[in-house]
């Protein structure tokens, strides 16, 4: 069975974020990028089943400029066995789009099963997974922090996190899953493997090239920065606390 994982490029979670002077994005000339936590984990978790004997495969899939090799290339550094760039310069690539896209890479890769991160931590859409299992009619489980397959039976049991608890729901395979913070620990690439990697071809392919056309039915408007907070203030006693909680923020 192959397992095909959607990694996405975007600025490193450790980096302060700085909006464009026009208001039209984020910076990101000369900003420190990086894997997606989230593809972070999803990747680890098709590595786990691989090593756990159930995988034959996994194919680390990216979409977008010429730098998301880099990206792809520590995947093939973290164990992926192959890598796809979906090649295309189009600046703003919404989750429709990256779904068609994974639909028709599906199409042609036939994986038993499809990986991502619940959301990219750039736009925080929580869109793509649950779009691309829509395309392939295939079953989803999202939100996974716990993934176990049975290879005689061909399904996933998927324990996903909802907002009352835990939820387990059973999928025949293929199935499409997206993994919560929870699901793993992602490892660290050795120094051997990222030379090994950087070696490692990558297949590239074009939109059009899998008969997809990529556009937009949304427009940014602008982009600004969230209201600064305003400063603290310090309280003598329990009664003014009480006092300002009451009178001033009205939340008693």
């Amino acid at each position: 069975m192959k397992i095909m994982v959607a990694i996405k490029r975007v600025v490193d979670y450790a980096v302060k974020v700085r909006v464009k002077p026009d208001k039209t994005g984020v910076e990101t000339n000369n900003v420190k990028m990086a894997m997606n936590p989230f593809c972070e984990i999803a990747l680890e978790e098709a590595l786990r089943i691989k090593e756990a004997g159930v995988a034959s495969e996994v194919i680390a899939v990216s979409v977008g400029p010429a730098q998301c090799a880099d990206t792809l290339r520590t995947g093939l550094a973290m164990g992926a066995d192959r890598a796809i760039h979906v090649a295309t310069d189009v600046k703003n690539i919404y989750p429709l789009s990256v779904a068609k896209l994974l639909r028709a890479l599906a199409d042609v890769e036939k994986p038993g099963l499809l990986i991502l991160g619940k959301q990219a931590i750039d736009d925080d859409c929580n869109q793509t997974g649950q779009m691309v299992a829509g395309l392939l009619r295939w079953p989803q489980g999202t939100f996974a922090s716990k993934v176990e397959l049975d290879q005689e039976k061909r399904t996933a049991t998927v324990e996903r996190e909802v907002d009352g608890g835990l939820e387990t729901v059973c999928l025949d395979l293929p199935a499409v899953i997206t993994t919560d913070l929870r699901l793993n620990q992602p490892r660290y690439a050795s120094l051997p493997n990222i030379m090994k990697a950087k070696s490692k071809a990558i297949k590239k392919v074009t939109p059009e090239e899998l008969n997809v056309e990529i556009k937009s039915d949304m427009e940014i408007v602008q982009v600004t920065e969230p209201p600064k907070r305003k400063a603290g203030v310090i309280v003598s006693s329990v009664d003014e606390l009480i006092d300002k909680l009451k009178n001033e923020a009205r939340v008693i």
